[in-house]
């Protein structure tokens, strides 16, 4: 199979797809790879060690997407993308489909086979490729929050650990999965007194068990969600439905009731957001304010830290990219389940329920579609 890589195109993505050791395995197992040049340098990696890896290089995306069979990116494709899928390619990347219906509309057209890295499940369940970027975007919420908390940079002037004789910050984490987790985690280390709020009791037993004592877990309704942000002065919003639209758990009315200077990092604008004053920003431009509230929504957080981000996702995505070349989508679909959930859209419909559903767009099952 031809696979190839393109550079990102997103705003400040610095991560790239394939890394050269994903190339060796390609080749190896008889396929070619072609990657766009300079595809790699946000994230440490150079043209001449892809090629030393048994890459092409090609002068521009369009070149890639012209050649390939199958297109493996990090990012949903942006507008100027859109013309350059063609019919039974295969785009093998993060959709967040639910979260723009142009795309989704734009991907039908295409004809091209769409799979999604974060609707894949393993046999547990789990979200394999969405799993290693989530570490990262909560991770990084902390980091983010705790700079945007400064004074200089519109905040409420709150150090997140406090000093003794000063409280420390009060964080509120949205959703206790990978994202809650690992936000959870970091800002308890910082010092800061931390409330995850969850549905699942039996995670908040779990979080409850193996986080450290600054942490309490908090069962999530709408009037507690109310009661916690007013306390808050970081908001992480962290809700994930797997294929879906995340749904709003922070309307703006709370908003006026928040403390001025407050932020909010929400991690779910991927999928929609869930704070009703959500809108995607980007590195460059990543905040605004919204009734006194400053509001960190950049869709594409892990891409700052593009080498940490590209190592930790191809660890997840290249077996899958190789099962892909050697078996097909279609076989793959039969033979793995859970692969199949990750095909979103199909030779011009939408295979993925929650999206289809979103939209109010026809649904196709996959088996149907496969025939």
């Amino acid at each position: 199979m031809k696979i190839g890589v393109p550079a990102e195109v997103k705003d400040n993505e610095h991560r790239v797809a394939m890394v050269p050791a994903g190339v060796d395995a390609l080749v190896r197992a008889g396929h070619e790879v072609m990657i766009a040049t300079d595809a790699g340098m946000g994230s440490g990696m150079t043209d001449e060690e892809f090629v030393k890896a048994g890459a092409k290089i090609a002068p521009d995306n369009p070149s890639v997407y012209a050649w390939a069979d199958m297109i493996v990116k990090v990012k949903e494709p942006m507008p100027q993308e859109y013309g350059l899928i063609r019919k039974g390619q295969i785009v093998f990347t993060y959709f967040h489909l639910a979260a723009s219906r142009p795309l989704t509309e734009a991907m039908i057209k295409s004809g091209a086979t769409c799979v999604a890295y974060e609707t894949i499940e393993d046999r547990q369940g789990r979200l394999p490729l969405l799993t290693p970027m989530s570490e990262v975007a909560g991770r990084m919420a902390i980091q983010q929050g705790a700079k945007y908390l400064e004074k200089p940079m519109e905040g409420r002037g709150i150090l997140l650990g406090g000093v003794p004789g000063v409280e420390p910050a009060y964080i509120v984490v949205l959703g206790g999965g990978i994202v809650g987790a690992n936000a959870a985690r970091i800002a308890a280390g910082f010092g800061a007194n931390v409330a995850v709020m969850d549905v699942n009791l039996d995670r908040l037993r779990y979080l409850d068990d193996v986080m450290p004592p600054n942490v309490t877990t908090v069962f999530s309704t709408a009037y507690g969600v109310h009661e916690q942000v007013k306390r808050a002065d970081l908001v992480i919003g962290a809700v994930l439905l797997s294929g879906a639209r995340a749904p709003t758990l922070v309307p703006r009315a709370y908003l006026k009731d928040m403390k001025p200077g407050s932020v909010i990092v929400d991690v779910a604008v991927d999928q929609g957001g869930c704070v009703e004053t959500t809108k995607p920003t980007t590195h460059a431009d990543p905040i605004y304010i919204v009734d006194g509230v400053v509001h960190y929504c950049v869709a594409n957080m892990p891409g700052a830290v593009g080498r940490t981000s590209t190592y930790a996702l191809t660890n997840a995505t290249l077996p899958y990219a190789i099962r892909i070349a050697e078996q097909g989508v279609a076989a793959l679909a039969q033979n793995d389940p859970g692969f199949g959930l990750g095909v979103n859209v199909h030779a011009g419909k939408i295979t993925c329920k929650p999206v289809a559903d979103y939209f109010e767009l026809p649904y196709a099952p996959l088996a149907e579609v496969l025939g």
